[in-house]
């Protein structure tokens, strides 16, 4: 079993606090995150923009494994993922993520990249993690 960490540290109230995340490897260090970074457009990150790129990471590596086992390399893959945080009568959810795909494969077969992106986004980690509708753009360039 693989464990990984992140932590976090917060002071103050919901609207005038301020805090910060990071992880066990250090690629996060004390980076600033507060109620204007999460729901206005202030300096730092939040939780939706760490999971929509721990979700686009996860789902482009699984995609790099499911080309290897149909016989193709990718060339490129850029994803990106769009995590949807809505405000409902419990608070806020995350509704949504939606995934983007742009990949350059040559010589790629086009069924076969479609059943490939399928396996991936079905059954990469943070998928299968995140209960939320999770859908999928993906166009193969040449």
């Amino acid at each position: 079993m693989i464990k990984r960490s992140g932590s976090a540290v917060w002071s103050g109230a919901i609207k005038d606090g301020k805090g910060s995340i990071s992880t066990q490897s250090g690629a996060l260090d004390n980076t600033q995150y507060g109620f204007n970074t999460r729901f206005e457009n202030g300096p730092g990150t939040n939780p939706e923009e760490l999971i929509g790129a721990a979700h686009a990471g996860c789902f482009t590596m699984a995609l790099s494994g499911q080309l290897g086992e149909a016989g193709m390399t990718a060339q490129k893959l850029t994803t990106t993922a769009t995590v949807s945080l809505d405000k409902t009568d419990d608070g806020f959810t995350i509704s949504a993520v939606h995934l983007n795909l742009v990949a350059t494969i040559p010589g790629a077969n086009q069924e076969a990249f479609e059943a490939a992106v399928l396996r991936a986004k079905n059954n990469c980690p943070v998928s299968k993690l995140l209960n939320a509708a999770i859908t999928l753009d993906a166009r193969l360039e040449e």
